[in-house]
């Protein structure tokens, strides 16, 4: 499998001159993909509801928990919580993403469609 950064085209203004700056990459390469699905749930018909998803990562935290590494469904936004924890103290070490990042979402989407006031 190859990247899409790897594929993207130089110009030859770009090879006699100097290579492509990162960034120039980056946005060349999100410039070729294709355009998301409108957000009318076609693109989502696909997404495993939160009651499909309990039960795999119930077994992925079976094996991970050794390692001191859980996986979690927020309540709140659906979204998966993994946590970094002590094996000894059960301490989190480390919350992906962040336990404000949650709070923020959860805000946001309650907020949804009330951020831009338009007035005729």
């Amino acid at each position: 499998m190859t990247s899409p950064l790897g594929e993207i085209p130089s110009s030859d203004a770009t090879r006699g001159a100097r290579p492509a700056e990162p960034r120039d990459r980056v946005e060349q390469a999100l410039d070729s993909l294709p355009p998301p699905e409108a957000a009318d749930g076609v693109a989502g018909s696909d997404t495993p509801h939160r009651g499909e998803l309990v039960a795999p990562v119930q077994r992925i935290n079976e094996v991970m928990r050794p390692y001191g590494v859980e996986f979690e469904l927020d309540e709140a936004t659906s979204r998966l919580v993994t946590r970094l924890v002590d094996r000894e103290t059960g301490e989190t070490i480390r919350q992906i993403p962040a336990e404000e990042v949650l709070r923020i979402a959860e805000r946001l989407e309650e907020l949804q469609g009330k951020l831009i006031r338009l007035e005729a």
